[in-house]
């Protein structure tokens, strides 16, 4: 199996710090050395310039389905085009009481190449095998939807 490190570095910039005044942006480096700069989600007092980590955690499901999905057309036959997803990661009570990503919702919208396309039942088969696989999706306990948009092309 593998291993994932970051580093993850905050520090306290002056002034007070209490609840309500102090700084939220931190910085997220991944094991290759790429900085992400990350907040608070704004609704929390973070900036919404920089990343917060709920959305961080919507674009790793989102990324995780659409490589995994990827993998499986190509081992399919299926030639992909373009795969485009806005995803949306819906914060509310989990069942212990506390805020969490209750509910993802992907929008993929996948194109393929005319003479390798998949049917629609492919599609959605294609869909189940990556969710049941996707390892961040294996990791969460909230509820994953996929809401797939795609251009199927008619069969010829």
């Amino acid at each position: 199996m593998s291993e994932h490190t970051i580093r993850l570095s905050w520090h306290r910039t002056g002034g007070e710090f209490s609840p309500s005044e102090h700084k939220r942006n931190h910085v997220v480096r991944i094991e290759g050395g790429q900085k992400t700069m990350f907040s608070a989600a704004p609704s929390f007092g973070g900036d919404p310039a920089w990343v917060d980590p709920e959305e961080a955690l919507v674009a790793a499901l989102s990324s995780c389905h659409m490589l995994t999905f990827l993998g499986a057309a190509a081992r399919e036959g299926f030639i992909v085009d373009e795969y485009r997803d806005e995803a949306i990661g819906t914060i509310g009570r989990s069942d212990r009481g506390g805020l969490a990503v209750t509910r993802v919702v992907l929008k993929p919208r996948i194109t393929f190449e005319q003479k390798h396309a998949a049917s629609r039942e492919q599609l959605q088969a294609l869909h189940e095998w990556a969710h049941r696989h996707c390892i961040v999706a294996n990791s969460i306990r909230a509820e994953m939807v996929i809401e797939d948009a795609s251009e199927v092309p008619a069969a010829a």
